[in-house]
């Protein structure tokens, strides 16, 4: 069953717009194929770190959601880790898509002491 999922990456600075595209349709290509829905992408632009990476004041930072298999995110973040130009990354349930309550079983009926 397909979870939402969102993903926030930060792109070395040094890469251009249309660099940072393509990256981002690659990205794209391997979670949609799998079941996936379509990925919205918000890319926020060059902000700066909160402290250096690899010497790197910058970065550009992209937000990607999609809905996937959870099966194919080990392919996903294997990609990204080996992508030098990814500073970092993570992945976490979309904490917009509210969980479906929980099923709670039903309570016993407390006997009445005499």
């Amino acid at each position: 069953m397909p979870r939402p999922y969102e993903t926030v990456i930060i792109f070395d600075s040094t890469l251009e717009d249309s660099q940072v595209q393509e990256k981002i349709q690659r990205l794209s290509s391997l979670v949609a194929p799998n079941g996936g829905d379509s990925v919205k992408v918000d890319v926020w632009g060059k902000r700066k770190l909160a402290y250096p990476i690899d010497k790197k004041e910058l970065g550009i930072y992209a937000i990607l959601r999609y809905e996937t298999e959870p099966s194919a995110l080990t392919e996903f973040e294997r990609v990204m880790r080996l992508d030098e130009q990814v500073l970092r990354q993570l992945t976490v349930v979309d904490p917009i898509v509210p969980a479906p309550p929980a099923v709670r079983a039903p309570r016993p009926a407390e006997e009445s002491e005499s």
